[in-house]
């Protein structure tokens, strides 16, 4: 059984590895090693995660998703949580959530009757905090929409400002040979931050 943690953040300004000792801790208290990290900067609304694929296509069955909480691994509609979990269910692996007391329980449960028990449970409370995660998103999301209107219509919106010291750690790796895929695990920057940040050095 290997321990594979999922670490993820909204944006290319938040810290993705921000939750990296809370995990390593949880999993010391339990008597686990983590065996790798998993990190990148995408959207939890977003099913197409390539970090978060590579860590279910490295998993063998029996192993552990290990996330700070459960809205890292899912802020997603119903029918994408609903592929999210086929695709885990079919891969064997076990989610524990540090806010999800019940999936601890999975945690080196040896007895059939009682994995199968709290596995029933466990599915049913990781579903209902993923629909409250993407209310969540869905509730800020409308916020943030009307709060540009309102900034467009007084004249004061000026949009995200850029990260310009990341941007410059992306085109420092790719100058130097380095692949997306790399590019996206060292730095926790999406495709689409690299690609952002590529085509604002070609228009300078």
């Amino acid at each position: 059984m290997f321990v594979r943690a999922y670490l993820r953040a909204s944006t290319e300004d938040q810290d993705a590895n921000r939750a990296r000792e809370e995990l390593d801790s949880f999993a010391s208290d339990k008597g686990l090693t983590i065996a790798a990290y998993y990190i990148e900067n995408e959207s939890g609304a977003q099913l197409n995660r390539p970090e978060l694929f590579r860590l279910l296509n490295d998993c063998h069955k029996g192993d552990i998703l290990l996330v700070e909480q459960v809205d890292r691994l899912s802020r997603l509609n119903a029918d994408d949580w609903e592929t999210l979990k086929r695709r885990i269910k079919d891969k064997g692996v076990r989610i524990v959530a540090i806010d999800l007391p019940t999936s601890w329980m999975m945690v080196g449960t040896e007895d059939e009757l009682t994995a199968r028990m709290m596995d029933a449970l466990n599915e049913m409370m990781l579903d209902m905090l993923a629909a409250i995660a993407r209310k969540d998103y869905a509730d800020r999301r409308r916020r943030q929409r009307q709060g540009i209107e309102k900034a467009k219509a007084q004249g004061k919106y000026r949009g995200r400002p850029i990260n310009k010291e990341r941007h410059q750690n992306i085109l420092t790796m790719i100058a130097k040979g380095h692949s997306w895929t790399e590019v996206s695990r060292i730095t926790g920057a999406s495709r689409a931050t690299i690609a952002r940040a590529i085509k604002q050095a070609n228009e300078t």
